[in-house]
């Protein structure tokens, strides 16, 4: 019986530490269910941990570069508080008096700020590790104490509010959602995306002369892909919408609002985002010479360099990239709370790193995956959603996270050694 399942994942083509993920979660959000009782796995619970989960997620999947590379970025979550307060009060303080109070271009210009910052300020500290060639630790561990205390001077500690209705929505919320209608046709995109996506890489295998999985392992591939994003979607646009947001939801969506009005959330634009940027990060990783260079690097740095590929310029772009996707996820937070204060990003560096780890990217450098990174924030939260939903502390919570993290690095290395790599 067992050979016959290891057989099976052998033939599927599934990675181990994959199914050991998607494994994990599902234990875990079974457990939770069962101790609130049947609270957790509820279409409201889980689209809240959906939208919780993006913004660390996106961060994790340019941590898994910085990663993989053999560097560290401590900085992530002061940046993201810097980047946030900064163009919170972009758009309260400074906009109004330049493009008018309640512009349509407000969110435009406050998000394209958030990323160009982020790029700017990771390409400078990519700079100092790649060519001053002052470690990544102390480069980012400084970050990490500047853009905090800089945070504060950017309104002098004040919290900013309200931020921009339009810019709100893309933290998620009632109103920042697809509906139904448009995340149904979100998840048929997906899943055509998904179908030719596994249809070429086996006719691009095929060409080369690779060995390929038995048609109906592709076939169950396609079946687990197209089911569990239908199957998301499905519940997300289960989830129905409060009786105090429903006015402002079907004014929003053109609808007329009567007693018989059905309105669900649907897929949150939070998600969309994050589904964008994973499929726009294992593009980068796999596809592109970007990508090969990271991996090359990361694997053995010295022979990298001696084949031609800048290695100090590669550090200054992955730096960049991860600035850029901090800047992404600041706005994600920021719109998600509706405010910002001084608080914003707290200890994220962290969570960000766990992430990446328990995805199992290796400290070592030289391997690490986007969808690894993405279920393992998924992880993290479902951690923290879980044990606050069953009244755990939050110093308990911190203490738990922190005992999975090195449980997660353990099996990680037990496993390298065991498949020799």
């Amino acid at each position: 019986m067992k050979d016959s399942a290891k057989k099976f994942v052998s033939n599927v083509g599934i990675d181990p530490r994959l199914l050991g993920m998607i494994g994990a979660l599902v234990v875990l959000w079974v457990v939770f269910d069962l101790w609130t009782g049947g609270r957790f796995l509820t279409p409201r619970n889980l689209f809240n941990i959906s939208v919780q989960t993006s913004s660390v997620a996106i961060m994790a999947t340019g941590m898994v570069f910085v990663i993989v590379t053999r560097h560290i970025d401590l900085s992530v979550g002061s940046l993201l508080g810097f980047i946030g307060m900064s163009v919170a009060a972009l758009q309260v303080h400074v906009l109004p008096d330049i493009v008018g109070l309640g512009h349509w271009s407000i969110w435009i210009i406050a998000s394209v700020a958030a990323v160009l910052m982020g790029l700017v300020i990771g390409a400078a500290q990519g700079w100092v590790i790649g060519y001053l060639t002052v470690p990544a630790f102390i480069v980012t561990l400084g970050g990490l104490l500047i853009y905090r205390g800089a945070m504060w001077w950017v309104t002098e500690g004040q919290t900013v509010s309200p931020l921009d209705p339009n810019f709100k929505l893309l933290g998620g919320g009632a109103e920042g959602t697809l509906g139904e209608t448009l995340s149904w046709a979100f998840g048929l995109f997906a899943s055509f995306a998904a179908v030719v996506l596994i249809i070429l890489s086996r006719r691009r295998k095929a060409n080369h002369g690779f060995v390929v999985k038995p048609v109906w392992a592709e076939g169950v591939l396609i079946a687990l892909a197209v089911g569990l994003i239908m199957g998301f979607v499905w519940t997300l646009n289960s989830y129905p919408i409060a009786k105090g947001a429903r006015a402002r939801v079907a004014e929003a969506r053109g609808l007329e609002l009567t007693d018989t009005l059905s309105l669900n959330h649907g897929v949150a634009i939070p998600v969309v985002i994050l589904l964008l940027v994973t499929v726009a990060m294992t593009i980068v990783s796999k596809r592109t010479r970007f990508g090969r260079y990271i991996y090359a690097t990361g694997g053995n740095p010295e022979a990298a360099e001696l084949s031609g590929i800048n290695t100090r310029m590669l550090t200054v772009k992955v730096f960049a990239l991860m600035g850029a996707l901090t800047g992404i996820s600041a706005v994600v937070a920021s719109a998600r709370l509706g405010s910002v204060d001084v608080g914003l990003g707290t200890l994220d560096e962290l969570r960000v790193i766990a992430a990446a780890v328990i995805g199992g990217t290796a400290l070592a450098g030289g391997f690490g995956t986007i969808y690894g990174a993405v279920i393992g924030a998924a992880i993290m939260q479902t951690l923290q959603s879980g044990m606050a939903s069953v009244g755990v502390d939050a110093p308990l919570q911190n203490m738990v996270v922190g005992f999975v993290l090195v449980v997660a690095v353990w099996i990680d290395i037990v496993y390298r050694r065991k498949v020799g790599v």
